[in-house]
């Protein structure tokens, strides 16, 4: 396969998520959508239909016509689906999260080594425009605060509001302090659904970062709020907006002043520059921005969290 030449990608699973990544990856210049899959037959169908790709019901159908997929099934379902393409020597982006065990999680990571295979994982505020200034900024955050709030909806039910949301920001967190989590005091409660529907938590790392994240799948509005404070400086996170604000304190020549910068990037699609990512990694054979020890760090501390809601 030449450079130019575009790479062939399926997609497993065309519900609400996996729609938006077939549609992405049929106007990629660098991938070529060969097929679509999906248990539900229907929908497999009016959706290869609008992309002008075959439809498909049985994953399998898929290997030798692809180099990669994106798999965007119900998580019980991530570690058998994203097995078999890996055992197929065939790459994967798994959406969030990514396994809904930790030795699920453990076993691919194994399975991609030993395949030689590209494992990435689909926690897509990594490439969110307003991370770029917040990584940039938050040097030794000291106190981060998060508010993470959707109105109810009937997807991703399966999972409870931390593994649905919050593990986003537990991701984002993770990605800006290297040190693990010391103390965990979580609590969460269900609204709408038999599960955790709402929850807060306040994490305390072994290098004396505090972070406070609240979740909730149940709110009247959207929210994507981020703030960050380190020393001398203060980063406000719009992720919905896709926006950041620095505020620094420096010292002027008539005494400490407050600076401020804005960036935006509203046009920029946080999952347009996921997949574009992810097929210069399959062309590529390098590292993915977020590979499976990511997946499976952001998952570990979820868990954690769960653990203490549940006591």
């Amino acid at each position: 396969m030449s450079y130019d030449e575009k790479i062939p990608v399926g997609v497993v699973g065309v519900g609400y998520a996996g729609k938006h990544h077939a549609e992405k990856y049929a106007l990629s210049p660098k991938a070529r959508l060969v097929g679509v899959v999906d248990v539900d037959a229907e929908r497999a169908k009016a959706v290869g239909r609008d992309l002008g790709v075959p439809a498909m019901t049985d994953p399998s159908d898929l290997f030798g016509r692809v180099r990669c997929v994106s798999i965007a099934v119900p998580t019980r379902l991530h570690h058998e689906l994203t097995h078999e393409f890996l055992a197929a020597g065939i790459d994967g982006l798994v959406e969030k999260p990514m396994t809904a065990r930790l030795d699920e999680a453990e076993d691919l990571i194994r399975l991609a080594a030993e395949k030689g295979a590209i494992l990435q994982v689909g926690h897509i505020e990594r490439f969110n425009p307003a991370v770029e200034p917040l990584r940039k900024a938050a040097l030794h955050p000291r106190f981060i605060e998060v508010h993470r709030l959707s109105p109810f909806s009937p997807r991703s039910l399966d999972v409870d509001v931390v593994l649905d949301l919050m593990i986003h920001d537990l991701d984002i967190v993770l990605c800006l302090d290297g040190s693990s989590a010391v103390q965990v005091d979580a609590v969460g409660v269900p609204v709408l659904t038999s599960k955790v529907d709402i929850a807060n938590v306040r994490l305390r790392f072994a290098s004396g970062l505090i972070a406070n994240l609240t979740a909730s799948r149940v709110s009247a509005e959207k929210v994507r709020k981020f703030r960050v404070f380190s020393p001398k400086t203060y980063i406000s996170v719009d992720f919905a907006a896709r926006s950041a604000q620095v505020y620094r304190l420096i010292q002027g020549e008539g005494g400490p002043e407050i600076t401020s910068e804005r960036t935006a990037a509203p046009d920029e699609e946080p999952l347009k520059r996921q997949l574009a990512s992810f097929v210069a990694a399959v062309r590529d054979r390098s590292a993915p921005v977020v590979g499976g020890a990511d997946g499976l760090r952001a998952l570990a501390l979820a868990h954690t969290v769960l653990n203490r809601i549940s006591g």
